[in-house]
């Protein structure tokens, strides 16, 4: 079984040096923000965005001093999204930590998301890493997008496969994209080499995405009992999507009043989890996401072989088989 320890170790040299100038850029001469980017830094979880920045670029060329700004560029803006979705979701923790809100309160949380914010945008001018700072502006753009789009669809549970899949694309998608195709500039890859790094990462972050979907229902491959927690926060996921198009209409019916009404209920939840299971859902779901890895994998084949390249390939392993 693939861990990300060892699909880590072509650049175990370069993710600790990484680190180290990550710590730098959080620093503040303001106290309390210094206490709470020291409590961001404590509790990191995998770093999955910086190992595709690093892997990216040793894979089309070398790591430089740019992949190591694109790594903390991306991980400062990344942060900060995170900080600033948990004052939204009104989130109490975050990869089993206390989240800065319920720690510090909303108006110390978000305050603290525009200062990484701002300390990515700095890092990226005062390096003059302009093109870097346009791949993951717009990343942020369309992450930004892509929330509204699913805030504004599930309020009439009316998302058709397409329109998901134009969510999952700017909501999860565009931050991994950002993460390969500035990986490639950073090594010097020429535009096309750069631009297939990063349509590479789209297809990743889509059958990333998918794959968390599966996690709601259990899908037979080591995953556990259903949790229906999408269900209950009234999100469409491919699973569900599937078995409401190919529902009779009553029954169509039946299953959106219970996510709108009964959403809280558990018996009523896990009657919609039974249904998406039998309607043939979650095989429709895995056969979507690694229809999008076999995409993926395709786009790494011109690249010459490395310890990187493979290591690329076992990220990509990783994504659709990993337990959580």
């Amino acid at each position: 079984m693939l861990t990300v320890e060892s699909i880590k170790s072509p650049i175990a040299e370069e993710m600790q040096t990484f680190e180290s100038r990550f710590k730098d850029a959080m620093k503040s001469s303001t106290p309390l923000l210094d206490k709470i980017t020291h409590y961001i830094i404590r509790r990191k979880g995998k770093q999955m965005r910086p190992m595709f920045v690093f892997l990216a670029a040793k894979a089309t060329g070398k790591v430089t001093d740019s992949s190591y700004t694109a790594a903390s560029l991306i991980e400062l803006l990344h942060t900060a999204t995170l900080v600033h979705d948990d004052v939204v979701d009104d989130a109490n923790m975050r990869r089993g930590f206390f989240s800065i809100n319920a720690l510090w309160k909303n108006k110390i949380a978000v305050l603290v998301g525009d200062y990484l914010l701002s300390q990515g945008l700095l890092m990226s001018i005062d390096n003059n890493e302009f093109q870097l700072l346009k791949i993951v502006s717009k990343a942020v753009r369309e992450m930004s997008e892509g929330e509204l789009l699913q805030i504004e669809k599930a309020r009439k549970l009316n998302i058709t496969e397409e329109v998901y899949y134009d969510i999952i694309r700017q909501k999860t998608a565009s931050l991994i994209s950002a993460c390969c195709e500035s990986g490639a500039a950073s090594a010097g890859a020429t535009e096309e080499v750069q631009v297939q790094m990063g349509l590479f990462g789209q297809y990743v972050g889509m059958a990333f995405q998918i794959k968390d979907d599966l996690f709601d229902y259990g899908n037979g491959e080591g995953i556990g009992k259903p949790t229906g927690i999408d269900i209950k926060e009234r999100k469409l996921t491919l699973p569900l999507i599937y078995a409401l198009q190919h529902a009779e209409n009553s029954d169509r019916r039946r299953l959106i009043g219970i996510i709108k009404n009964h959403n809280e209920n558990p018996r009523k939840v896990k009657e919609v989890v039974e249904y998406v299971i039998q309607s043939g859902g979650i095989e429709y779901s895995i056969e979507k996401m690694h229809e999008l890895k076999n995409k993926a994998v395709a786009l790494l084949q011109p690249l010459p072989e490395s310890d990187s390249k493979a290591a690329l390939l076992g990220l990509v392993e990783y994504t659709i088989n990993r337990k959580k």
